[in-house]
């Protein structure tokens, strides 16, 4: 009797050891979604379409891209932080939401630590300085039509507090120039504006901004890493043009709601990791310009942190509003 008791324990605690193993292997049980907080057309999208095709096909489960657009991808990051942390709901978290927003609005209705789970860094890109075919082809020379015309040149943004407003605060606080800023919904719009002749120039993601340059419909000026993105070999940094450091990229990553479980948080680590290793994929993210993407739920943790600490500087030493 004593002994089918204890042989009958230690069945029970052999079962409550594997919980979390099978609960990974199981998840996910149905579809998943990636919440992207801008349009159809844009970076963010571009490369959750990329993570969520993959995911499909190795999970046997429909992984949907779903588009939130709204306050620079804020909305979408407060609607995520809402959701259970069960895994069926994702963010394909951005610059804008996780390191910008922080910085510019204080009222902000979540918490990135708190309310987040840092699950894998997807890409990282340079921001190209696109024009208009019909507008000036060098930074030296947008910069000569600035001072030409203070507060007339206008430069598109996916939002106010974007990470293409933020390079554009940047250039002028560097070239000492005036500018205006138009602030979209999202990339999407924001080029179709700039193809029409709408607006003139825009720090665009190198994601969304690659179609269009390939195709001719926008003129790739500059780009805003110090070292040339493999995509774009033959496209001069701002550093090359006389800005010497500047630095003003964008940056992809999933992450989940706070206290998502960690056996889920490192199954889609693994996988996404798996997913970036793919020569088709790299390839694709070559052509986006996207690079340094993979590691540790960790690395993500850290790198958003140090971006934090980044911007947070810059909007305070810029005076940077949401409204300016």
């Amino acid at each position: 009797m004593q002994r089918r008791s204890f042989i009958g324990a230690s069945g029970a605690l052999a079962a409550t050891l594997a919980a979390p193993a099978l609960q990974a292997q199981e998840w996910p049980s149905g579809p998943v979604r990636i919440i992207v907080g801008f349009p159809p057309g844009g970076g963010t999208d571009a490369l959750a379409r990329v993570v969520a095709q993959k995911l499909t096909a190795m999970w046997n489960q429909q992984v949907i891209v779903e588009n939130k657009a709204g306050v620079a991808g804020v909305l979408a990051a407060e609607y995520v932080a809402t959701q259970p942390p069960d895994g069926s709901t994702l963010l394909m978290a951005h610059i804008n939401s996780h390191a910008l927003a922080p910085a510019l609005q204080p009222k902000l209705r979540y918490n990135t630590e708190r309310d987040f789970s840092p699950i894998v860094l997807v890409g990282v890109t340079p921001n190209l300085l696109i024009a208009h075919p019909q507008g000036a082809k060098t930074v030296k020379d947008i910069v000569a039509q600035c001072k030409a015309k203070p507060g007339a040149v206008s430069f598109g943004s996916a939002g106010a507090g974007s990470a293409q407003h933020l390079a554009l605060e940047m250039f002028k606080l560097r070239a000492k120039v005036d500018a205006l800023h138009i602030p979209y919904k999202g990339s999407g719009p924001l080029l179709t504006d700039l193809m029409g002749g709408q607006i003139q120039y825009s720090f665009e993601t190198m994601t969304a901004a690659t179609p269009h340059v390939k195709s001719g419909r926008v003129i790739a000026v500059a780009q805003t890493r110090t070292k040339r993105a493999k995509g774009h070999p033959t496209v001069p940094t701002m550093q090359e043009e006389g800005f010497d450091g500047f630095e003003a990229t964008t940056w992809y990553g999933l992450a989940g709601p706070g206290k998502l479980p960690t056996a889920i948080v490192q199954k889609i680590n693994r996988d996404v990791n798996t997913i970036l290793a793919m020569a088709d994929v790299q390839e694709r993210m070559d052509t986006y310009g996207a690079e340094d993407g993979g590691g540790t739920p960790e690395k993500f943790a850290q790198f958003i942190r140090s971006e934090q600490e980044k911007w947070a500087k810059v909007v305070k030493e810029a005076n940077i509003k949401l409204d300016s």
